[in-house]
């Protein structure tokens, strides 16, 4: 073509989540079964949805105006409900902190699924202006940054030795000397890790934030999905006068992810006419796409204003906690590699330890498969990747489980992510076994 027709960013846009399963259908003319362990979604992996959420959705599926255009913003009585719910979240500050301000249904938007939030948060952002998140990094959220500015994903470090906690003294340090630093990202509940940050962690994030004038990107996504005696606060209760957001969704928590249902909470929009009309740009992006879905929508206030909710998000915790444990206790004498036991969300995160895949031994690690030709394939794929990705493909070939490679997650540190989501008990922890056995053989597959 006689133009460059190329974003610049274009090569930024990695999703290992889902590309690991490209990778999984080759293997199918060796017959492998596969166990999807790559992907969070709760219902495919056996969780029945509630009946009464069911009766609730079939009832707004019979109203006519559930197959009408909302409004650009969302429905105005969900939005009503959700700003509703907002402000009365308790306001956590220390003496002297401002009060953030009360929110309305003006500052609610909703969007097909969080993954079309980020690629409008992200995309609508002045191409200079980045954004520091963390590392390990959720895929979406560090690809649509990186995506927006062209470079690579600027980040934080979450540190495994102290229980997945963002370091704060190099948050400061690179938002201090790198001033096109604009926002700062946060995930609380944590994906991948399943860490849970304290208030402290959180009002830290607000101080540094109010201290070089950033606004304050928080995914809540999992923010009902805490357990294990974890204590922590939205964004909403911490943020006080500084301008910020978050990103919520029904997929998880009801769990109904096939919605594609998502919203953002703005607070303190007019405490800086940048970020306020950056804002109104979110809104004019979306009018050009008229609206999202409604049917979830008009459903939100019914389902989560039910008297059985609350109990529903208690009892789907404490499933989680249960799963976790088993995790932890799997990986717990596994030899060369961590498992920090997750107290949110719902994954897992096993990190090998620093020297063993880098000892000059790990392109001749491997594990057992069903057919010579498997192994020589494996081979071939794995001659110029990560080590750890070399270690996804192998127990992929030798027991069909899906992980996905901690370096698909922005992150130096080898490892994998699996979920908490198989519902049948004998196979959930056969996969977690498995895994851990075949750490095992994998690092002393070295041939002598």
């Amino acid at each position: 073509m006689r133009r460059n027709i190329v974003h610049p960013g274009a090569g930024k846009l990695k999703y290992e989540i889902r590309e690991i399963v490209a990778f999984a259908r080759e293997l199918s003319k060796w017959n492998i079964p596969i166990q999807w362990e790559n992907i969070g979604d709760p219902v495919k992996k056996g969780e029945p949805v509630d009946q009464w959420i069911k009766d609730i959705v079939m009832q707004k599926a019979a109203e006519d105006l559930s197959y009408a255009y909302s409004e650009t913003e969302g429905a105005r009585e969900s939005r009503d409900f959700l700003a509703e719910k907002a402000n009365q979240r308790k306001k956590i500050g220390g003496p002297g902190d401002p009060d953030p301000a009360l929110i309305n249904a003006g500052d609610i938007l909703f969007f097909n699924g969080l993954g079309d939030a980020v690629a409008k948060v992200f995309g609508f952002l002045r191409r200079e202006a980045r954004v520091l998140g963390p590392s390990p990094a959720y895929s979406t959220l560090s690809s649509a940054e990186a995506a927006h500015s062209g470079y690579e994903h600027l980040t934080y470090r979450l540190d495994p030795e102290r229980s997945w906690m963002p370091d704060m003294a190099d948050v400061e340090l690179k938002v201090r000397y790198n001033d096109s630093i604009a926002g700062i990202l946060l995930i609380n509940p944590d994906n991948p890790t399943g860490a849970v940050y304290p208030v402290e962690v959180l009002r830290e994030f607000v101080r540094i934030a109010r201290t070089y004038g950033l606004f304050i990107v928080c995914d809540e996504t999992y923010a009902n999905i805490v357990y294990g005696g974890a204590e922590t606060a939205a964004l909403s209760q911490v943020i006080g006068d500084v301008p910020g957001l978050s990103l919520r969704s029904i997929s998880k928590e009801v769990p109904w992810p096939g919605a594609r249902c998502g919203w953002i909470e703005v607070y303190n929009r007019k405490a800086d006419p940048w970020f306020d009309t950056y804002i109104q740009s979110l809104v004019d992006a979306k009018r050009l796409e008229v609206c999202s879905t409604s049917l979830p929508q008009l459903c939100i206030p019914a389902i989560m204003g039910d008297a059985r909710y609350p109990e529903h998000l208690t009892r789907r915790a404490a499933m989680f906690e249960k799963r976790a444990e088993e995790a932890y206790t799997a990986f717990a004498d596994t030899n060369g590699i961590s498992l920090v036991k997750p107290r949110g969300a719902l994954y897992a995160t096993a990190i090998f330890d620093a020297a063993v895949l880098h000892d000059g031994n790990s392109i001749n690690r491997s594990l057992p498969v069903s057919d010579p030709s498997l192994a020589d394939f494996i081979r071939e794929k794995t001659a110029d990747v990560a080590p750890d990705k070399r270690f996804v493909y192998w127990l992929l070939a030798s027991t069909g489980i899906c992980v996905v490679p901690l370096s698909g997650f922005a992150s130096e540190l080898p490892g994998f992510r699996f979920t908490l989501l198989e519902h049948d008990d004998e196979k959930r922890r056969w996969i977690y076994k498995t895994i851990a056995d075949s750490v095992r053989t994998y690092l002393e597959s070295v041939p002598s």
